[in-house]
């Protein structure tokens, strides 16, 4: 009788195990640009100072955090986080605190007395930044840590710009912002301040510069025609926050009317109760949901006090009184008159109608293109003078300090480039993290944690910081929210789903590898992945 057929396998051989040839497609591991790294304007790289903060870190976190921003503390309290719009985070719950995270940062830096970096050998070269604000002195911060030499002037006997100039101290503490600025200072940045420049070409000729970025701001305040008896008192917001920070108290009266909806508007009429008026209303021709002020700054102006006249315009002022049209929306959503008036009592009328550039340093410099009040700059930063970069609110683009800082940024490793003979290529971005890759069952319901706020009756007679700051274990909490969109975070998923024992380890901060000759391209390890970093992708051949 002959024998049943039969296959004998060796199972300690490595062949016999091997199931490679079965896989039509195989898994990938990818690194994703995370949806808050693209929303960030100064170009922070959140999700990886995030990362360093969730055991603790914290020095680690805010090092790498001032490569590309030296001002977290500053912007953990001005910046209005478009980074957290965006988060995946809040459609699970609600999206990381990354604000308030940063100025933990920031403020644990300066109570600790951490440096900034050194800068680099010295260069050789001269930059003039002209214009002290968010955009100058981000550049200037970064011109000098790639060695150059920076001199940095501007017209104000203190430095800071809009954030000085513009931000309140219930906003901006002055000792933070100052704090912050000095460790610029204590890099070798030369400042010289009360130093108006008139003409930039000639300042950088006269110098022996072999640069200049102009970051001037916009910090004069639009004038609208209003219709006006002689005894109307009107004034622009820009002056009366530039008074109040010198402490030349403006005379507002017990009634101001602020006409205008941006947050400067806000700001001023937070400003005003603090100053001791009865009354504070802002006047807007649109509807609050197209009001462009940040919606906290008017939820904390409500709370205060301040009164809003929504769909209203100024028609006419008066000692003593305003005469306001009402405005009705038409179809397409664009307010129009309505012939219908009111009389508003007001002891003073503030316009807060926006900002524009002073741009005079800039005359008879050839090949410079101006448009609507702003500068034309190409890519670089560059305009059409060889070796004149500009940024902020001067160029076109969004005025946020954020968006100033990541312009001074840009412009800096642009004119660090252009002294050394080349141009900066831009550099290539991986696909963004969509929330749709992700397997959000992997993160327990957390909400944010709320900065606690200073209470509202204490609010309209001083000027203490409204918004405060987390401590140490709410800080924690909050970074280890972070759901490290796109990148592989080593939580050990795959390595543990893997039927096969394909996902090999490679030891702490090195993350896995794929065993193609074990590994069946089953792709479990890419559907239970919590971050969606491993992507399945055809076999070759």
């Amino acid at each position: 009788m002959d024998k049943p057929f039969a296959i004998t396998l060796d199972v300690g051989s490595s062949l016999a195990n091997q199931t490679g040839s079965w896989r039509v497609e195989r898994p990938m591991y990818v690194d994703l640009l995370p949806p808050c790294n693209q929303a960030c304007p100064a170009g922070e790289n959140i999700q990886k100072w995030l990362y360093d903060a969730e055991d603790g870190s914290y020095e680690k976190a805010w090092r790498t955090l001032v490569e590309e921003n030296p001002f977290p503390a500053i912007m953990g309290r001005v910046c209005y986080h478009p980074c957290q719009s965006v988060c995946n985070r809040g459609k699970v719950d609600e999206a990381v605190g990354i604000n308030s995270v940063e100025r933990f940062l920031g403020d644990m830096a300066l109570e600790q007395g951490w440096s900034l970096p050194v800068p680099a050998p010295d260069s050789g070269k001269r930059v003039l930044v002209v214009g002290a604000g968010p955009s100058g002195l981000s550049a200037a911060y970064h011109l000098r840590r790639l060695g150059h030499a920076v001199t940095l002037r501007d017209a104000a006997p203190l430095p800071g710009g809009m954030m000085r100039f513009g931000i309140p101290k219930y906003r901006l503490p002055r000792t933070v912002l100052d704090a912050e600025i000095k460790r610029v200072a204590e890099m070798g940045v030369t400042f010289e301040l009360e130093h108006r420049t008139e003409h930039a070409l000639d300042e950088m000729t006269a110098g022996g510069f072999d640069a200049v970025f102009l970051a001037v701001g916009a910090q004069i305040g639009k004038r609208a025609y209003v219709p006006a008896g002689e005894a109307a008192r009107i004034l622009d917001a820009v002056s009366v926050l530039h008074d109040v920070e010198d402490g030349e108290l403006p005379l507002l009266g017990r009634r101001v009317a602020i006409y205008g909806g941006g947050n400067t508007a806000v700001d001023v009429a937070r400003t005003a109760k603090r100053l001791g008026a009865e009354e504070a209303v802002i006047v807007y021709r649109r509807t609050r949901e197209r009001m462009p002020a940040n919606d906290s700054e008017v939820e904390e102006a409500l709370e205060e006090g301040v009164l809003m006249k929504w769909l209203s315009t100024v028609k006419h002022a008066d000692a003593g009184k305003l005469m306001i049209e009402k405005m009705a929306l038409d179809a397409s959503g664009f307010p129009q008159p309505t012939g219908e008036f009111e009389e508003l009592e007001a002891d003073s009328l503030v316009l807060a109608l926006g900002q524009e550039s002073d741009l005079s340093l800039l005359e008879d410099v050839p090949g410079l293109e101006v448009s609507d009040g702003v500068v034309k700059v190409d890519e670089h930063m560059m305009t059409g003078y060889p070796g004149i970069f500009a940024g902020g609110d001067m160029v076109p683009a969004e005025r946020t300090v954020t968006v100033g800082v990541g312009h001074g940024k840009k412009a800096a490793r642009n004119i660090d480039a252009w002294l050394r003979g080349g141009e900066r290529p831009e550099p290539s971005k991986h696909p963004v993290a969509e929330f749709d890759k992700l397997n959000p069952w992997y993160y327990a319901d957390a909400p944010h944690a709320v900065r606690p706020r200073l209470e509202a009756a204490r609010r309209a007679s001083t000027f203490d910081e409204v918004v405060q700051g987390l401590d140490a274990s709410t800080a924690l909490y909050e970074a280890r929210r972070c759901m490290s969109c796109g990148n592989c975070f080593e939580c050990d998923n795959c390595f543990g789903v893997c039927p096969d024992n394909a996902v090999i380890k490679l030891g702490p901060g090195n993350r896995f590898k794929i065993d193609l000759d074990y590994c069946k391209g089953c792709g479990i390890c890419a559907s239970e992945c919590p971050c969606g970093a491993i992507v399945m992708v055809p076999e070759e051949g």
